[in-house]
């Protein structure tokens, strides 16, 4: 058994690292150049697909349709805006990681607070689902030999995103912001070149410009009636999956260094920028190159007049512009596509970052199993890590990784902590307001109340817009999801509640009140070594009475041993069982259960002797009908277990194996006391 723990903890260090000290947590801490890649590549990664929902809602209105996405992107932009305006409010007034939920707790109470919960949490999950989902398509379309096989590519990665974040925030950070950077880069560099060659006229056409989009009946008149406002808001709708990871940066600001609140607010800020910065420019691309594309190109995409048919490939619109811009340059074009594929996968990092914390906050408000509360060997939230990747794996699964089903389950639970938090917020000024006297401070807190009271009016409007345009097309289910996880978390606080209200000391004292008498029983089933040292052990103990017990599954068999208890000369009375039906449990349950009725107030003893093995297959053949009996034992009120280990040869030298193995860890991990210099750094690195 050892060298299977040995084994087992080799592995361990080698896909997670070296443990890591609890003095060593500041050390995991974020500078603000690795924290934008690691909580804003959600957001960032929205503009990957963000503009494709647009252009595909409005392909239902015709190829006309495609002049007013860049409007339909301003409004997205402009609700962007009010949004990160909002949250660095809320970094600011509750620094802890709580974000939304600390917010609405706080400010609104906990049935706010659970809401908000909730939704994020679904939403996280969900994250990691569209985000893998859709870097598994990407692939699948670039590898034809992974085609089919999209959901298994999608739970792999889960898994390598799992192991990567289980080795530490810091490190993840590091290994993701490369590629994060190099997809801002490549994104805002094709923009600018296309910008540029749009202003000297010579912008190429698109691969689909020569296609037109067919109108649905209801719009073969044109941009007119209701049904085109309402097409118009589901674009919108759709647009404002940019939003999405926003606000990871609120419930991340415990990762960021000193000061952590500025440092999140400017992150905040930069992401908020670069995202709407990169949307506009692949927005008016795509309106000045003719993109086109279509929900159902086959279809409803048209060349010459008749349906393009099955055979036509669509590719993404930032595709479709890198690759008319940079045709006389294909390793540019490379850049973009490969950049874009990967930032689809690496946004489920912003969910691996922020699920763990709102985890473990929740954990410590009862709301969530306490497991979710601690931190691992690499100081991560490991339990919350692995949760989210089984929740995501499953979601992935369910749906065989099909992006088109997952993403109407999106952005609605963002939207509902946006909204209850920006109410939090309005409350949370209104309450200081209430006490402040002075003047600028007063001045302050009524220019950061309008900031969240505007969020909370556009947000609220947005919430609105998206429940009634993707309510019917999947948003249903998410609600779903949230209500049950709120019952949950309710269930959850209920039963902590009721054990400590079970277990805290009554004021009468009861609960150290002594027993009358100690009531000892030896299980023994045959006169050899582990028998005589549970003996030995229980007459230590000097209880109120002694006794051993033994079944009897075959007469002849404890008569014999009745016999040789006789010879020996053992100073404690030999009970035999009967069990007429070779059961070894029952008979034992049962006198015990009749010894507590007789003396509900005596304390009963049970002592079981047990072997020690060193391997794990000798597990398989010794020790069964203790582990059943003892589980059977634990049950009962007023009865205690003892264990009497009896080591046998082949455990011999295991605690000197386990010794060892703690040394050779100890010394290849470096797990031993720091160095001077690293304790000089966390000094310096407190006052950035």
């Amino acid at each position: 058994m050892p060298s299977v723990a040995i084994f087992g903890d080799a592995l361990k260090r080698i896909a997670l690292g070296r443990p890591m000290h609890s003095e060593r947590l500041s050390e995991t801490l974020l500078r603000k150049r690795i924290a934008l890649p690691v909580f804003a590549s959600d957001a960032l990664s929205s503009v990957a697909y963000a503009p494709d929902e647009i252009l595909l809602t409005l392909a239902l209105a015709g190829t006309a349709a495609y002049a007013v996405s860049p409007l339909v992107g301003l409004g997205v932009v402009l609700v962007m805006s009010i949004v990160v305006l909002s949250y660095r409010q809320n970094v600011h007034a509750y620094p802890s990681g709580g974000g939304d939920y600390e917010v609405a707790t706080t400010n609104l109470g906990v049935p706010a607070g659970l809401t908000v919960a909730s939704a994020l949490l679904v939403d996280y999950v969900l994250t990691v689902a569209v985000s893998v989902s859709s870097g598994a398509q990407y692939a699948a379309a670039a590898i034809p030999g992974l085609r089919g096989h999209e959901a298994l590519v999608a739970v792999l990665v889960v898994a390598g995103l799992t192991a990567m974040n289980l080795r530490g925030v810091r490190e993840s950070g590091t290994a993701f912001a490369v590629p994060t950077y190099a997809f801002m880069v490549s994104i805002l560099a094709m923009g600018a070149y296309g910008l540029f060659l749009l202003a000297l006229g010579d912008l190429p056409p698109a691969e689909s410009a020569d296609l037109t989009a067919r109108p649905l009946p209801e719009f073969e008149q044109g941009l007119v009636g209701l049904g085109w406002g309402f097409l118009l808001l589901r674009a919108f709708s759709s647009g404002c999956a940019a939003l999405t990871g926003v606000e990871a940066i609120s419930n991340g600001v415990p990762a960021f260094r000193r000061p952590k609140s500025k440092n999140a607010a400017t992150t905040l800020a930069l992401l908020g920028v670069i995202a709407a910065t990169m949307m506009m420019s692949i927005l008016v691309l795509a309106w000045k190159m003719r993109v086109h594309v279509a929900e159902d190109p086959a279809t409803q995409l048209l060349r010459d007049g008749a349906p393009v048919g099955e055979e036509y490939v669509q590719h993404p619109v930032i595709g479709q512009i890198a690759q008319a811009l940079f045709e006389g340059f294909p390793p540019a074009f490379y850049l973009v596509t490969a950049a874009t594929g990967l930032i689809l996968v690496l946004a489920a990092n912003t969910a691996f970052n922020g699920f763990p914390v709102l985890g473990s906050i929740l954990a410590r408000d009862d709301l969530m199993p306490r497991q979710l509360h601690t931190r691992g060997d690499r100081l991560a939230f490991s339990n919350g890590i692995v949760t989210l990747a089984a929740a995501a794996a499953a979601l992935i699964l369910v749906f065989d990784a099909q992006v088109t089903k997952l993403i109407q389950l999106y952005v609605v639970g963002v939207f509902i902590s946006f909204t209850t938090s920006q109410s939090g917020m309005v409350r949370h000024w209104n309450r200081l307001l209430r006490t402040e006297t002075d003047p600028g401070e007063r001045a302050r807190m009524s220019a950061s109340r309008a900031v969240n009271l505007i969020g909370l009016t556009i947000t609220g409007t947005v919430l609105v817009i998206v429940l009634v345009t993707k309510f019917r097309h999947g948003a249903y289910l998410a609600l779903i999801a949230m209500a049950v996880l709120y019952l949950i978390m309710l269930a959850i606080r209920g039963h902590y509640r009721a054990v400590h209200r079970e277990l805290s000391v009554a004021d009468d004292g009861a609960a150290q009140q002594l027993p009358s008498r100690v009531h000892a029983i030896v299980l023994v089933s045959k006169l050899h070594k582990p028998t005589m040292r549970a003996l030995a052990y229980a007459r230590a103990s000097r209880p109120s009475t002694l006794e051993a017990i033994t079944v009897t599954v075959s007469p002849e068999e404890t008569a014999a041993f009745q016999r040789d208890w006789d010879a020996a000369d053992i100073p404690v009375p030999l009970r035999a069982l009967d069990s007429p039906y070779r059961e070894i449990t029952r008979p034992v349950v049962d006198y015990v259960r009749a010894i507590r009725r007789h003396s509900p107030r005596d304390l009963v003893v049970v002592y079981v002797p047990e072997y020690v093995v060193g391997h794990w297959w000798e597990h398989l053949l010794h020790n069964q009908s203790a582990l059943r009996l003892k589980t059977r034992l634990h049950y009962m009120t007023g009865v205690m277990v003892a264990s009497v280990p009896w080591q046998l040869t082949s455990s011999e030298g295991g605690e000197r194996r386990l010794d060892r193995r703690t040394h050779h860890t100890r010394r290849m991990w470096g797990s031993g006391p720091r160095p001077i210099s690293d304790l000089l750094d966390d000094e310096r690195h407190r006052g950035e």
